[in-house]
């Protein structure tokens, strides 16, 4: 299945039906009456979180969607049915925002949830309505309310605890695919990942977490280098980035420090908030370094990238040191989760008023 993370849409409510102007008319019965019934109400237009779903291509090629009208009102003072409504199925991650203003109408954050896109007309009044004591034989009616009409852009950021990033065939596809179960493609070229894949990490019994990898990111993306900023917006949503380094190249001229740091410059210059996230370097390739020589790299590369933060040196290929960062992974995400849904604190100067006012109730 393609993947596209971006699609525009239409979405029209169903007008409300027409009400209906009617009189009581049977054989044998002298006092009739008005008897005209209401329009039913148009379709909504809802929005669905399906977890199954991971792509907007059914969106690309279909752009229009219209909600049914309600039914007319009739005499015998039968109201009109509403309209069927229309849900559409959308990936669990997918911001909906109006394509005129750019405002954000919602984000599918949860699976399973749902939103109402477009609110469906409200049916006409029919002559029974306006019957009153002073105006016995009403004549009029009301025709139905329009439904919304909307033009919507939608972009998918993909949920995911951890994103790869680094350089075209720095191995972040191997890597996935040595940790999860994800099946990515893998060749001896850059650029061979196309577009974002998603695998879950299994450390334990009930203990996963969820992995990114994006196609890679050279020196130049912001200008439109290789394929840009393109999909950077999948990693806003994780907790944390795992930049992997070709610690063995296969060309001897390039430095990988000078790659590693024109990747961290993109990443500045396409957003200050995804930089500054908790970003963890990862030297892969380990078993193309004879054994004797790699402290004395890993040294080198530390001290010339002058980095701080944590190190973990491994091997996607043979899967050497894989299984302790993933360790140490889950343990990282565990702590943001469990920071995240902690509730704050409570001014012990506050409970006290409050159980003084409960003494005085």
């Amino acid at each position: 299945m393609k993947f596209v993370d971006e699609a525009s849409i239409d979405v029209a409510a169903g007008d409300g039906g027409n009400g209906c102007v009617s009189f009581r008319h049977e054989k044998f019965k002298e006092f009739g009456g008005p008897n005209g019934g209401d329009g039913g109400r148009g379709g909504h237009v809802y929005a669905l979180a399906d977890p199954n779903l991971n792509t907007l291509v059914d969106f690309r090629y279909t752009r229009r969607f219209e909600a049914k009208r309600g039914e007319h009102g009739m005499g015998s003072d039968m109201f009109g049915a509403a309209g069927d409504d229309i849900t559409l199925k959308m990936p669990v991650g997918t911001i909906i925002s109006d394509a005129e203003t750019g405002e954000v109408l919602h984000e599918l954050l949860t699976p399973g949830e749902k939103v109402l896109l477009a609110k469906g007309g409200d049916g006409g009044f029919g002559n029974l309505r306006f019957k009153s004591a002073v105006n016995r034989a009403p004549r009029q009616k009301t025709p139905g309310w329009p439904g919304e009409r909307k033009s919507l852009k939608l972009e998918l950021k993909v949920l995911a605890d951890v994103g790869l990033l680094g350089m075209p065939n720095a191995g972040k596809s191997t890597l996935i695919a040595a940790v999860s179960n994800a099946r990515p493609k893998i060749a001896d070229y850059p650029f061979t990942t196309l577009h974002p894949n998603l695998g879950v990490v299994r450390v334990g019994p009930e203990q996963s977490f969820v992995i990114a990898d994006i196609p890679g990111l050279i020196e130049g993306a912001s200008e439109g280098a290789g394929l840009g900023h393109q999909f950077l917006r999948h990693l806003q949503r994780t907790r944390l980035l795992l930049h992997i380094v070709d610690l063995a190249p296969f060309d001897p001229g390039v430095d990988p420090v000078a790659q590693a740091k024109a990747i961290a410059g993109e990443l500045k210059k396409y957003d200050p908030k995804l930089y500054a996230k908790p970003r963890w370097l990862v030297l892969n390739k380990l078993d193309m370094v004879p054994a004797e020589e790699r402290a004395a790299r890993v040294k080198d590369f530390v001290k010339r990238m002058r980095w701080k933060g944590p190190v973990f040196e491994i091997s996607a290929l043979t899967r050497e040191g894989c299984a302790p960062l993933m360790q140490a992974i889950y343990q990282h995400v565990q702590a943001e989760q469990k920071a995240e849904n902690a509730q704050p604190e409570r001014d012990p100067r506050f409970e006290a008023e409050a159980a003084t006012h409960s003494d005085e109730s």
